[in-house]
Parts: C-alpha cells; structure tokens; sequence
C-alpha cells in the first residue's frame, strides 16, 4: 500500500468517528430556561434528550411537535449536539415573492412584507401595548369596519366630517350633552327639538310685550 492510500484510509477513519450534521424530527420542546431544549427523533431507533435550540437574538419561536430539525454535532459529538433551524412544511407559507419576508403561526396568523412596500397582516385580534403611539400616513388612512371604539376623549385638530349622520347622548361632564364653542352655519332640512332655549329664553313659547299687551305665542 502507497504512503498516500495509508494516509487517505486513515482520514477516512478519523472522520468516521465525527458525526456530521443530520436531520431530525422535534417531538417535545421546553421553554423554560435561558435556551429552549428539544427532544428530537434521529435516525431510528435513536432518540435524542435536552438537546439546545439556538435562535438569533431578539427572535424567539416555540415549533410545533412535528416540525424539522437540523442538528449540528458539536466536534462530532452528537451527545454535544444543537439544533440550528427548523422548519414545517404544513404551515409554511407558500407562493411568497422573491425577496418577501413572512413569519407565520400554525394557526394562520401571519405578517409578510410584500412587494411594493406593503405589511399585510392576519390575525383574529391585534393588540397594541404602548405609552404613545404616533401613526404618520402622508396621503390618508382608511378603517374598513362596522364599529369603531374609543373608551376615552378624541381630538380632531381638523374637520370633522360625518356623512351619516349623527348620535350623541351622555353627559360631557359641563352638564350638557354637547358644548360647541363658536357659530353654527345650518343649510336645508329642519332642526327637531321639544324646546330651545337662548339666553335662557323657552323660544317655543315666549311672548313679546306690545302696546296692547303680551303678544301670543309663536306660529308654526
């Protein structure tokens, strides 16, 4: 045997005793702790104990039972090993553009930057929790929904403009139910009220004094 088969018979041998990276399938994963830990399915029969999950920093996610798994033996050690991705290919989302970006719950939420610049989210309720927050829109904003909400004051510093009509009830805590500051322009239709006052004065009922006496009340 040549210097070079003995040497190359010999590599072949060292790295035989290295494992190399291997798929596996999660089975169990637990969230407590500094590192989430897996247990994970190798090749049959081989099972696989508290083995680490390493994500990057600031991202966390819990896969499902089921999902794939890559296992990087650490110096071939497979009793050393880390899982370094996963992936589920039932709830992955599919038909994503060149250059999109989604992440995603088995359950169908989902967020994915498309093409265009556009955020296009999905969930049943989305929730908000911050001390302030400032949506700046150049062009417009629009809330396609049959009820909008607010469970304390609202400020417009422009026009409010409603174009189905209006209901207003309750007290504004100044012992009226609504206080306008300024003139009042009305064009067509007819204002329906039981009484108006101006200036304390009952308009539906006063009387003027003339010469022969209190005048009679208004006509309609």
């Amino acid at each position: 045997m040549d210097i070079t088969a003995l040497i190359n018979r010999r590599i072949a041998s060292a790295l035989s005793a290295l494992r190399r990276p291997f798929r596996a399938k999660l089975t169990r994963i637990t969230t407590e702790g500094g590192v989430q830990t897996t247990q994970l399915e190798g090749m049959a029969p081989e099972t696989l104990q508290d083995v680490e999950l390493f994500q990057h920093y600031g991202i966390t996610t819990v896969p499902p039972e089921g999902a794939m798994a890559i296992v990087l033996p650490l110096g071939g050690d497979t009793s050393h090993g880390i899982v370094i991705a996963t992936e589920h290919s039932q709830y992955r989302i599919q038909a994503l553009q060149p250059g999109e970006v989604a992440i995603y719950t088995d359950e169908g939420a989902s967020v994915i930057l498309k093409k265009g610049k556009i955020i296009e989210t999905t969930c049943e309720e989305w929730h908000l929790k911050c001390k302030k927050a400032v949506i700046e829109a150049a062009e417009s904003v629009t809330v396609k929904t049959p009820q909008v909400t607010a469970t304390q004051n609202v400020t417009a510093q422009g026009l409010l403009t409603g174009q189905g009509g209006m209901a207003i009830s309750g007290d504004n805590g100044q012992g009226s139910t609504a206080t306008i500051t300024g003139n009042i322009s009305h064009a067509s239709g007819t204002i329906t009220s039981g009484s108006v006052k101006i200036n304390g004065v009952e308009i539906g009922t006063h009387k003027h004094n003339t010469p022969d006496g209190d005048s009679g009340p208004p006509h309609n």
